[in-house]
């Protein structure tokens, strides 16, 4: 049976072939198309038509073995339709369906024999690399179509979850069937979001707001020690002084997050033991190696969570941040520590591991930091009421709603609509005055990108918020702030209410 799914490299300057496990060839992009003509087309077409002997071995042998012997990197020969043997780094993904392995290869062009596009950011220079990001895009590729739709719906249960939870009382019968519910949603919604992170592969460019590390570390902790009950000794020691760190909240919450996972599965399904958290500052008057990290002289906020469990062995210890690298059984994935990496170095940090057989694992994440002190923040009800006119563009109907229930309730005037189009229709109402618009990025018809650069031409003082579940906001003029999905109801407000009060005056 053939699996039913969104192949998503059919536009990528490189070949690239989805596989049965013994060679038959489900589906090629159009690069490979052009590449090697009708050797790879037909129903009975199989990758050995155009393996190349200088290889070694068949096609159907290197399937077998790719994963084994960790030949997804190397570089292969494939005859093109010229007849010429032609070599590529060829970079190797699984996935299963219906209990049947498929593999997607992607032929990347070396700088020795190819004519071929280089893709962007030549991939080909430092092999290794190239392989491993080349494996991550493989799978992000298949699963960004879920996942935007998979974040949409998440989006819509937590924020009317947690909107219930506001109004329900501490002693409310339904109260802790309520925070259930919200943690499942914020587990699927990690989950939904580990693959897609992967996507965004360069620094981060925007500015982050000031973020508290202290608050973010303790919501990870609680919720751990909630599902976990008694079966650990949990140890907490923020330091009360931090130093203030720019911040994605939701990412670092993530991070963090996998790195407590990976604490509580290095005990094993029934064993108990220590796991210490703490947070502290800094100061680095010179570059410093911690362990696989290099810092930079400068200022940092750490957290550091160590644990008494099993430890890692030397030999694994260098791989650790590898993707699909993992010395856990099924169902891990291996995408945790790659995950944490990816997000850490993105915002200038580090990731630093220590780890001895049987005497336990420390992570320190390592964030750069401004001296000045992180004031705690309380989000009382009145902090998130406002007032205002805010216009929600959204294709889907679940966040309009959810977004006008939340946002009313807090007194704000709410206007939707579910594409650019409409939402330009809306502010050429007559009388009609909007003072924010929250626009998810990827609509049909005309997108929250389009939108923005048209509001920025029709009026360029009118605020617009981008929101999304996977593609990043480029930096806009008229762009306040960025709304990840999902989101809860007090990340909406506050969002909200930052936005309009750092927005200017409206003429």
């Amino acid at each position: 049976m053939k699996p039913e799914v969104v192949f998503g490299l059919e536009n990528a300057a490189w070949p690239a072939v989805l596989v049965s496990a013994s060679g038959s060839v489900f589906l090629t992009n159009a690069s490979a198309k052009n590449i090697f003509g009708a050797a790879l087309t037909g129903a009975a077409a199989n990758l050995a038509a155009v393996w190349a002997a200088e290889n070694g071995g068949s096609a159907a042998d290197f399937l077998a073995r790719w994963e084994q012997t960790s030949v997804a990197g190397s570089v292969l020969k494939f005859r093109t339709a010229s007849g010429l043997a032609t070599p590529f780094l060829t970079s190797v993904c699984q996935f299963n369906s219906d209990g049947k392995k498929w593999l997607v290869l992607q032929l990347l062009p070396t700088d020795s024999g190819s004519t071929m596009p280089v893709p962007p950011e030549n991939l080909a220079a430092v092999p290794g690399d190239a392989a491993l990001k080349q494996k991550l895009d493989c799978v992000l590729q298949l699963a960004r179509t879920v996942s935007l739709d998979f974040n949409n719906a998440l989006t819509g249960v937590l924020a009317h979850t947690s909107l219930l939870l506001t109004k329900a009382e501490p002693e409310h019968p339904w109260r802790r069937s309520l925070l259930e519910v919200e943690k499942s949603a914020q587990r699927a919604a990690e989950i939904a979001a580990e693959l897609a992170q992967f996507s965004r592969q360069e620094k981060e460019t925007r500015r982050a707001p000031a973020g508290n590390l202290n608050a973010v570390v303790a919501r990870c902790v609680e919720f751990f020690q909630n599902a976990h009950g008694a079966r650990f000794n949990w140890k907490l020691t923020p330091e009360r002084s931090l130093f203030a760190a720019r911040f994605d909240e939701a990412k670092v919450q993530q991070a963090v997050t996998k790195i407590l996972e990976n604490a509580v599965d290095s005990f094993g399904v029934s064993g108990t033991g220590q796991i210490t958290v703490q947070t502290r500052n800094v100061e680095l008057t010179e570059a410093t190696q911690d362990r696989n990290v290099r810092l930079a002289a400068g200022t940092y906020a750490c957290v550091e969570i160590s644990d008494s469990g099993s430890g890692i062995d030397a030999e694994s210890l260098p791989r650790i941040f590898e993707p699909f690298f993992t010395t856990k059984r099924p169902p891990h994935r291996g995408l945790g520590l790659a995950l944490v990496y990816g997000i850490i170095t993105n915002h200038g940090g580090g990731v630093a591991i220590s780890s001895q057989p049987g005497a336990g694992t420390s992570a320190r994440v390592y964030l750069p930091a401004d001296k000045s002190l992180m004031r705690e923040v309380i989000s009382a009800d009145k902090e998130l009421r406002g007032s205002g006119t805010v216009l929600v563009v959204d294709d889907e109907s679940l966040v309009l709603t959810m977004a006008e229930t939340i946002l009313s309730d807090f007194g704000y005037k709410v206007l939707t609509a579910n594409n650019g189009q409409k939402a330009l229709n809306v502010l050429s109402q007559p009388g009609t005055k909007v003072d924010l618009i929250i626009t998810d990025l990827v609509m049909p018809g005309m997108g929250g990108r389009e939108l923005m650069e048209r509001i920025q031409q029709l009026n360029p003082g009118l605020p617009v918020m981008p929101t999304s579940g996977y593609v990043m906001p480029e930096d806009k003029k008229n762009a306040v702030g960025y709304l990840q999905k999902p989101f809860t109801t007090t990340e909406l407000l506050l969002k909200v209410k930052a936005a309009l009060r750092a927005a200017k005056p409206i003429d």
